[in-house]
């Protein structure tokens, strides 16, 4: 017997859940609202915007459709599990109360203060004099966080006085993000990773380790992004690092939200750095991370169908992996994460050796163009790092000398292929 699969979201992380779902012997027919011109290829598009959450509710009752994974915070911020969950309707997410410990970083903060959940020190300010003050009293380095959801550009590491001014300036008296309050971080030195987990209540089980590049440009430099690329696994997260990262972040955070009356089901992303050969959390997101998901998932040699159902019945089970390493090259739109243009032709993906996965793209009659700021990401398998790396860098570049007004970051992975050498 097959069931039915309705995936909600539009760009690469969609892609890459509904590539995994197509791999399932369990799904017939899989769903995707609303979908893109990579997602449109491999599943039926429904033209329902992710944040109209009762039309999506009657759509996935009339479609007979057997579980809804949702990709963006959005939707999940806006309550769309509490809705379908009302209607009896079967979805892996978590609830808006659950969620809020991605939309609110005041509330995830004071979480991990209850808890005694490793981060960085921080206070919460809606007024930009106070802030200011805070500010000017203590290091050059902050880092400063607008409380609520900025599709993942709401972080600004400041250097120095000026640059956190400036970010403060820009959120609480310009609302570049809509009205709202700041957080104001420590700056915390030391490599980041991405450590996501399937939760459901006190129940974690780990997938595999990741690593996002945020900056826009090479060395990272530039303003933050939704991601540039992203590689797994990750050769300085060793087994004990990992274990720790488990047993002191996120076994305790879920164990925490569920004590609490907030019990998450669902993915919940541990944005966290090694500072200090220490694990400790920088941000937490309520679902699948992206470009993370574009290169975790097509090592996952399980069936993510009955991966997706084993958590939600609160089973036992391990998840099998393939021993290669991932890497993945986003290519995004001249100017972003500012301005950019959108209908910028695209070609070369039939020319190109790996995977590619679709972020920010549209069909335009006949023609392949972008829709979005990042546009797509290649991924490559390889025995090793600076393998897999090789082959994305030579896929990148064959994408974007045959599309227009594209550009993307050539030292994804770099600073750990040379490690192995």
């Amino acid at each position: 017997m097959t069931y039915n699969v309705l995936v909600i979201g539009s760009g690469g992380r969609e892609h890459a859940i509904v590539d995994a779902l197509k791999r399932s012997e369990s799904v017939g027919r899989i769903y995707c609202a609303p979908g893109n011109a990579g997602i449109d290829t491999i599943a039926t598009p429904v033209s329902i915007p992710v944040t109209d959450i009762n039309d999506l509710a009657r759509f996935a009752t009339d479609a007979s459709v057997s579980l809804t994974v949702v990709g963006p915070e959005v939707p999940l911020a806006a309550g769309i599990v509490d809705e379908f969950r009302k209607r009896g309707l079967r979805i892996f997410g978590p609830t808006k109360a659950a969620a809020q410990i991605e939309s609110s970083k005041a509330f995830a903060k004071e979480l991990m203060a209850r808890h005694n959940i490793p981060t960085a020190a921080s206070r919460t300010f809606d007024d930009f004099d106070e802030a200011l003050k805070y500010v000017l009293a203590g290091p050059e380095r902050s880092v400063i966080k607008y409380d609520g959801l900025a599709a993942g550009k709401g972080v600004v590491v400041a250097q120095n006085h000026e640059e956190a001014e400036a970010a403060l300036r820009n959120m609480l008296l310009d609302d570049e993000f809509g009205k709202g309050r700041v957080v104001v971080e420590e700056f915390l030195d030391g490599p980041e990773f991405s450590f996501m987990c399937l939760v459901n209540g006190p129940k974690v089980y780990p997938l595999a380790i990741a690593r996002d590049h945020k900056r826009a440009f090479d060395n990272d430099r530039g303003p933050n992004t939704g991601g540039m690329g992203a590689y797994s696994p990750v050769p300085f997260v060793t087994d004990e690092i990992r274990q720790t990262a488990l047993d002191t972040i996120m076994l305790p955070v879920a164990k925490a939200m569920a004590d609490e009356g907030n019990p998450f089901t669902g993915v919940l992303y541990g944005g966290l750095i090694l500072n200090n050969g220490v694990p400790k959390v920088i941000e937490f997101n309520a679902r699948f991370g992206d470009p993370e998901t574009e290169v975790v998932l097509p090592r996952m040699q399980s069936d993510i169908y009955k991966v997706f159902e084993a958590v939600l019945d609160g089973k036992d089970f391990d998840i099998e992996w393939s021993p290669e390493t991932r890497l993945g090259i986003v290519l995004a739109a001249d100017g972003y994460p500012g301005s950019y243009p959108k209908g910028l032709p695209l070609g070369g993906l039939d020319q190109i050796e790996g995977k590619v996965f679709h972020m920010g793209t549209k069909m335009d009659g006949d023609r392949l163009v972008s829709a979005g700021g990042r546009v797509l990401m290649v991924t490559d398998a390889g025995a090793t790092l600076s393998e897999a790396r090789a082959k994305a860098l030579k896929d990148a570049r064959t994408v974007a000398e045959n599309s227009q007004g594209l550009f993307y970051r050539s030292d994804i992975g770099a600073a750990e292929s040379r490690n192995e050498l």
